[in-house]
């Protein structure tokens, strides 16, 4: 059985953070490939700020899981349009792959809002839920009460990584070096698409 994970963001830009997690839970969860699903149209997000176009971050994404083993960008909210749903996503990707295990990963602040998530209960029967927690002990709780079962819900435990991508937007556009925060293929895919007021 194939062992997808699913890590899924507005990447807005992406960074280094968002691929230690997706690198640790492949590792830890013996994934075979950890899909970082671009959002075409965040809807918790829409309206709150202007965001790059889906495709320049899809592009910037590509870029930078470009050599990583067992890491892929995703285009499948993208190609479906209009705001982007979770629930729409894994049902999209069970039929897909339907001999396959998904487990959908994300950061313990978004586990706690999971009762807010646009049809939650159709996707807690699709996956298996994955809390990424950042340093410190693991606070299980409210993932497996909001998820109904303990044994629904994994948790991967990475280094504290204290960024942001709108610190990161506000770097870029001050012309202040983002080195070692996102990936160098990332940076030049940056510059050549003139994202975030940068050029080459």
């Amino acid at each position: 059985m194939e062992r997808i994970g699913i890590l899924g963001g507005t990447f807005d830009p992406v960074h280094v953070g968002h691929l230690v997690a997706a690198c640790w839970c492949r590792d830890a969860l013996e994934l075979d490939r950890v899909l970082l699903v671009v959002a075409n149209e965040p809807w918790q997000k829409t309206g709150t700020r202007e965001l790059t176009a889906a495709e320049d971050r899809f592009a910037v994404v590509t870029a930078a899981v470009e050599g990583v083993d067992g890491l892929q960008a995703s285009h499948i909210e993208i190609e479906r349009g209009g705001p982007s749903y979770t629930a729409d996503t894994v049902q999209e990707l069970r039929v897909a792959h339907p001999g396959a295990e998904l487990l959908l990963a994300m950061g313990s602040d978004v586990a706690a809002e999971l009762g807010t998530w646009h049809r939650f209960e159709e996707i807690k029967g699709l996956v298996t839920l994955v809390v990424v927690d950042r340093g410190g002990a693991a606070p299980k709780g409210a993932a497996q009460e909001r998820w109904g079962g303990a044994r629904s819900v994994l948790h991967v435990r990475i280094p504290t990584l204290e960024i942001s991508s709108s610190e990161l937007r506000e770097r870029l556009r001050r012309g202040r070096s983002v080195d070692f925060l996102i990936p160098e293929r990332a940076i030049r895919c940056i510059r050549r698409l003139g994202l975030y007021s940068v050029s080459g």
